[in-house]
Parts: structure tokens; sequence; C-alpha cells
């Protein structure tokens, strides 16, 4: 068992959101539901639903029950993407069905979950030697939604 694992509270869909998640990224699955046999604070037995699953090999746990904050940007997830079609590809699928579009690269997904799309490059454009080609990259994804790699390069470049 992990020391520490990522823990979720929903006020509902808990196995919605982890069956989401489990079918977008690679390396993923459900790997158990319990409904709660016992009353509890958030309602009648089996009504609280606790869902482990496994987002690229990391494991995470989840809670359907009443009573839940709504999450916020204090928390998000990084994707770290190698190239465009990933960053597409994931960004797409994590705002199907209700999800909306944040500056820099930020989403939150149909249950409020924020998402950080960010290529693997971006950092370390940022951190660069010369501080004018980190700035130009820095000032260029702050214009953007969806990041652009191909926009970042060319900043990173002077191209831009």
């Amino acid at each position: 068992m992990q020391k520490i694992t990522p823990f979720l509270w929903y006020s509902q869909q808990a196995e919605e959101a982890g069956r989401l998640y489990a079918s977008i990224f690679p390396d993923s699955r459900i790997n158990r539901v319990v409904s709660m046999p016992a009353e509890s604070p958030s309602g009648p037995a089996g009504s609280v639903k606790v869902v482990d699953f496994v987002l690229f090999g990391q494991p995470f746990t989840a809670m359907s029950a009443a009573g839940g904050d709504t999450f916020n940007h204090a928390v998000s997830f990084v994707v770290n993407c190698e190239n465009q079609e990933e960053l597409d590809r994931y960004w797409d699928a994590l705002l199907a069905d209700g999800g909306s579009t944040e500056a820099c690269g930020w989403l939150k997904d149909r249950f409020g979950v924020s998402w950080q799309i960010t290529p693997t490059e971006l950092v370390a454009m940022m951190n660069d030697k010369d501080p004018a080609r980190g700035k130009r990259v820095a000032e260029a994804m702050m214009k953007m939604i969806k990041l652009d790699i191909a926009q970042l390069r060319a900043a990173y470049d002077g191209k831009a």
C-alpha cells in the first residue's frame, strides 16, 4: 500500500469521476468500489461510496458523500504532456460533457476538479539561463487558455 494517497471527496459521483479518469489515462483502472454498510453523518447505509482507482500508476481514493466542500484551485492535478497531440487529447477528454476552460493551461472537469495540462518542457523553458527567453515563454503562456507548444517554442526562440 502506498504511504500517501490523494483522497478526493465528491458530494456525489466519485465512482463516475474515477471511471472517467481511468478511461482517459493509460495505466489507469478502478480497483474497488465499496458502499459503506452502516449509516453515517452523510446518509443511510449504502449511500456513501469509497472508490479506489489508479491514474498513470498513481493510487487515488475518492468518496461520494454529502457534506463535502467543493473543489477549488488550491489543489489541482498536473498532467505533463510530451507533445501537442497528447496535450490536446487530455484537454478535450477532461472538458467533455461539461468541463470549463481557464487560463494558462488550467481547466475544471465536469466534477469541478482542477487540472493543469502542460508540456513537459514548459518549466525548463521558463527556467532558461537567459532570463529573456524565460520571460517570453511566461508572457506567451499568460495569454493562452489551452497551451500551444509550437507558440511556446516560438516565444522561447524569440520568433513569436
